[in-house]
């Protein structure tokens, strides 16, 4: 039993054979729309799409001007492209612990010595958003606020820019993907050239600034728009997915509710490797929680006293795909129950 795989129907077929036989495989039509349409359904005014989430966040911090010398408040409990995003423009990601939820804890914010700090990235972790109170410290403190919702389609945005992936295993997916949202236009017609070699509307081969090539391909926007035609199937499926666990669980298992279900995320307290172990033999796939930041190599800090190392060593995720049935979560529910 995989971890996750996408549903791919019809609808996305249609869209993709028609790109197919215009001849449009690069760029076309299709992004257009798929911008336009996701955009619309997370009411924001623009979108501007790119070849992965890791390249929408490092898209939306060079747009916003943060570079060389800036720092940028990162969560601790989150996947390693958010901090790698910061990196890559040459800013310092500063780290900050999670509440018991998983998300960024906004006590800890009001402890930091902010010199220097340009923005905050916020992460719903695993669908869970984050506190309206880290909105309201980047507010009052000048802050731009850049959104990672890769793990939270369908989360209204809230931000300076969302960010989203549309890998394989998100709620939506292109294969591989992201995109940016915002309501300013001066900083969408900013990450749109900043992610097509910085081409002017006349492409006269003069380049004003030094960018990347991170366009989405015309073959990967027609299954996006496809998805976004069937957002709400693939949204609420998996909403139904998650009470199926709630329902089957053992109560000590769980962690709190999510807004959207991303993945289905359990508690396993000094268990983990052995659920992980027995539920792989069993031919069912699960994953390890996010590692602190502090932990990778690139950034390492001090991290054996952080909530989100305890909470490492504590998470496997189960298990969450479109077709799952209610059975299949029965199945999964009942092994882990008799450990």
């Amino acid at each position: 039993m995989r971890i996750g795989s996408p549903s791919i129907t019809e609808v996305e077929r249609e869209y993709l054979y028609d790109a197919i036989e215009k001849g449009d495989v690069s760029q076309g039509e299709y992004i257009s729309r798929f911008e336009k349409s996701w955009a619309s359904m997370n009411h924001r005014e623009h979108g501007i799409s790119c070849n992965s989430g890791t390249s929408a966040i490092q898209l939306a911090l060079l747009a916003l001007g943060i570079g060389e010398g800036d720092k940028v408040i990162v969560p601790s409990f989150t996947m390693a492209a958010c901090a790698f995003g910061v990196s890559n423009v040459g800013a310092e990601p500063i780290f900050v612990d999670c509440f018991d939820d998983l998300t960024i804890d906004h006590i800890k914010l009001r402890d930091m010595d902010i010199e220097g700090v340009k923005a905050i990235m916020v992460v719903p972790i695993y669908g869970r958003p984050c506190s309206q109170e880290v909105y309201d410290f980047a507010r009052e403190n000048n802050l731009f606020v850049i959104e990672d919702f890769a793990e939270g389609h369908g989360i209204k945005p809230k931000g300076d820019i969302t960010c989203y992936s549309f890998q394989a295993n998100k709620i939506i997916t292109t294969g591989e993907g992201g995109m940016c949202l915002t309501n300013d236009t001066v900083i969408a017609d900013e990450i749109r050239k900043l992610s097509s070699l910085y081409f002017n509307k006349e492409r006269d081969m003069i380049h004003g600034r030094i960018a990347h090539n991170f366009r989405m391909t015309n073959l990967q926007a027609a299954i996006g728009l496809g998805q976004c035609d069937r957002f709400n199937e693939l949204k609420d499926k998996r909403i139904k997915i998650a009470r199926w666990y709630d329902k089957y669980i053992n109560p000590k298992y769980k962690m709190p509710q999510r807004e959207v279900v991303w993945v289905y995320d359990i508690d396993c307290g000094d268990k983990q490797q052995l659920i992980r172990d027995i539920l792989k033999l069993e031919g069912i796939e699960t994953r390890y929680g996010f590692k602190p930041m502090e932990m990778q190599s690139y950034y390492l800090e001090e991290y054996d006293k952080l909530n989100s190392y305890k909470w490492s060593k504590r998470i496997l995720y189960l298990p969450t795909y479109f077709d799952m049935t209610e059975k299949d979560v029965k199945k999964v529910c009942k092994v882990i129950n008799k450990i």
